[in-house]
């Protein structure tokens, strides 16, 4: 099912602007997304084909099943709290029957608590974003033979810089495990190729080290360390660093990078938003979607503030929203009975079911 084919079918309930042009933080490369409810067919819904969501390719407009989007709400989830609570300005089109969800009834603690734990994890977020861009890799992938070590004296030499200083390949080499000892092997070196060795790996790719058969007569070369622990971190490490070059928005990378602050700073302003609108939940018992201090939050995302002083806010703001939850008067929770009844109603209504 397509967005199209919903607007065609007359089966949208609901529309709206959202993200930064319905903050009010919108500037001239701002996208414009579009965030919905629709309801399915009878016959889908009775016949076990439920969709629970319909997006375009770029994921920029997004509509929920009206099923789907209770269930959102009965969560306290931010996205479709935020939706509900559009701004006139920025509805595009409202059934009449969204007129029974009122807002009034989604100010919670939880919708309070929900908003304040999506912000801190857009804080660790940026915290590691932080140190992908402070710690940029090679694209040249090391191998497994970069995390093995020669035994030499009380210390150790890296294996590359051993095998170069004798002028010897690992090919020729011969390992043999020495038992009991996690990651250590005897090491032996064939100069005349001619015992069969299997070399230290089989491959620069290989994930293992390659043991060999060896005579009795043969005389020990080294002992071997391969660490990998650190070779399996590494790797888990390459493939997140080069999976998040991939998919980032080189734009917005670019306005990171820009700013010098070393942090996606649109990431943390978006961070200080949530937790002040998780406040005003608890003081002012409203949700406040579009923002008095547009000037602030861009500032954040100009890259005035150093990451740590924006770890800081964002920390003591979070402080400030769970100290207020313990003394808040607002329900815990939705009301849970009432949303199920609600949308049995509004399944009635749309289907024109008599029951």
């Amino acid at each position: 099912m397509t967005i199209d084919e919903l607007r065609k079918n007359g089966l949208i309930l609901f529309e709206a602007v959202v993200g930064s042009r319905a903050y009010g933080l919108a500037t001239a490369s701002s996208d414009t997304d579009i965030r919905g409810v629709f309801y399915l067919p009878l016959e889908s819904y009775l016949g076990g084909q439920y969709i629970a969501q319909v997006a375009n390719t770029s994921n920029d407009e997004v509509y929920y099943e009206l099923g789907r989007f209770v269930e959102l709400l009965s969560k306290s989830n931010p996205t479709v709290l935020e939706l509900l609570a559009s701004p006139a300005n920025c509805i595009v089109y409202q059934d009449p029957i969204m007129e029974q969800f009122k807002m009034q009834d989604f100010i919670t603690r939880e919708a309070a608590m929900t908003f304040a734990q999506y912000a801190m994890v857009q804080v660790r977020k940026a915290k590691g974003l932080n140190k992908k861009i402070n710690n940029p890799m090679d694209r040249e992938r090391k191998s497994l033979l970069d995390f093995c070590f020669i035994i030499a004296g009380n210390g150790s030499l890296p294996l590359i810089a051993w095998l170069s200083s004798r002028q010897l390949k690992q090919e020729n080499c011969g390992l043999i495990k020495i038992e009991h000892a996690k990651g250590m092997y005897v090491l032996y070196y064939d100069q005349t190729q001619t015992l069969g060795y299997k070399g230290i790996v089989a491959t620069l790719d290989s994930t293992e080290v390659s043991c060999s058969s060896t005579r009795r007569e043969e005389t020990l070369c080294a002992y071997l360390f391969v660490n990998h622990e650190a070779y399996s971190s590494y790797c888990k490490a390459y493939n997140e660093y080069f999976s998040w070059v991939s998919a980032r928005n080189e734009a917005r990378f670019e306005g990171t990078m820009n700013h010098e602050q070393g942090y996606d700073a649109k990431n943390m302003m978006h961070t200080i938003r949530l937790l002040q609108q998780a406040k005003e939940i608890l003081c002012k018992r409203e949700l406040q979607v579009q923002r008095s201090n547009r000037e602030e939050l861009l500032g954040i995302k100009d890259g005035a503030y150093s990451y740590d002083e924006l770890f800081v806010w964002s920390h003591t703001l979070f402080e400030e929203v769970q100290e207020l939850c313990l003394h808040s008067l607002l329900p815990a929770v939705p009301d849970q009975d009432k949303l199920r009844q609600q949308l049995v109603d509004m399944r009635k209504h749309l289907y024109h079911v008599k029951i």
